[in-house]
């Protein structure tokens, strides 16, 4: 998730969205909260950290506001996300009230460093019902000089009145240069033919860069290879554990299956076959199921039978 390793990162990319914070900050006119959405994996939160340096004056990283800000240990910044389940070995479902609680008594405290104060929520779309009144009411009436930064890939899972209440700013997926860099600081050791093979996978997001990475072994691609081929119930269930075993594996299971639908319907459309039309249909079905599957939190586990039945019949 965010903590110390997004801390640290350089800002790769979102340029313009970095300059439109910048410009609202110099004319005096920032609004008191933020909502960055996109993509999932395009790095919403080292944006959101980034825009935390510049608020706390610690643009400069060897600085002593720098170091604090990337070890995640500065005095003025909070993060909220959802915490790490020790027993599952997983991140849980939810952001939850207790999650959330602590942004009271951060911003009951003066600034230590007496200027601003950042909170940022991390995939705030996981805030459940209690969580998200919570972050409302601080919205509602925001103390002074205090900046939250939302961060979300799911902005549609959000309350009408967290969203109202915070200045959009859209992310889109990086360029190669960019997506080079990231790759570069995070990935240190990944040979340059690995590089290259997951950037040409990623569609800009080095999220899902770094989820192919870690599948080196090519665990989940293995999982879509034997979907497309045709698993029975039994299998699929054995399929389905392999994926949610993986910290990123139903994202990354989803996002393979999804490239190799499209790409059979683009073969067949192109030599003229009518099965071009049914893998379009399956794909757009498969997009639909993960999108309602992370806006409404629902099984993981049915989603993912759901999706290789789906991928069967194309």
């Amino acid at each position: 998730m965010t903590g110390p390793r997004l801390a640290s990162l350089a800002l790769q990319g979102h340029e313009t969205g970095f300059d439109v914070f910048r410009q609202a900050l110099a004319r005096g006119c920032m609004p008191h909260a933020w909502l960055i959405t996109g993509p999932p994996g395009i790095g919403k939160a080292t944006f959101a950290f980034a825009l935390g340096r510049l608020l706390l004056g610690a643009t400069q990283a060897e600085s002593p506001a720098g170091r604090r800000v990337s070890a995640a240990t500065h005095a003025d910044l909070l993060v909220v996300e959802r915490g790490f389940d020790e027993k599952r070995q997983r991140y849980r479902s939810e952001i939850v009230a207790d999650d959330v609680r602590p942004i009271n008594a951060f911003l009951r405290r003066t600034a230590a460093e007496g200027g601003w104060r950042v909170v940022i929520v991390d995939g705030a779309e996981w805030m459940n019902r209690s969580a998200a009144n919570a972050v409302l009411k601080i919205l509602e009436e925001p103390p002074p000089a205090t900046i939250l930064l939302l961060t979300s890939s799911a902005p549609g899972r959000l309350l009408p009145t967290i969203r109202s209440r915070c200045r959009k700013l859209a992310l889109g997926t990086l360029d190669a240069r960019a997506m080079r860099a990231v790759l570069q600081q995070v990935a240190p050791d990944a040979s340059p033919a690995e590089l290259e093979r997951v950037t040409a996978l990623a569609h800009g997001a080095p999220g899902r860069a770094l989820a192919l990475l870690a599948d080196a072994q090519g665990e989940i691609a293995h999982c879509v290879e034997r979907v497309c081929k045709g698993v029975s119930a039994l299998d699929g269930y054995e399929v389905a554990e392999t994926v949610l075993r993986k910290e990123y594996g139903f994202d990354l299971f989803f996002s393979l299956l999804s490239d190799r639908l499209q790409a059979v319907a683009r073969q067949a459309a192109l030599s003229g076959s009518a099965h071009g039309l049914a893998c379009a249909r399956a794909w757009e079905t498969l997009v639909r199921l993960y999108g309602e599957t992370e806006r409404f939190n629902l099984d993981k586990q049915e989603a993912l039978l759901e999706a290789m039945t789906i991928a069967s019949q194309a």
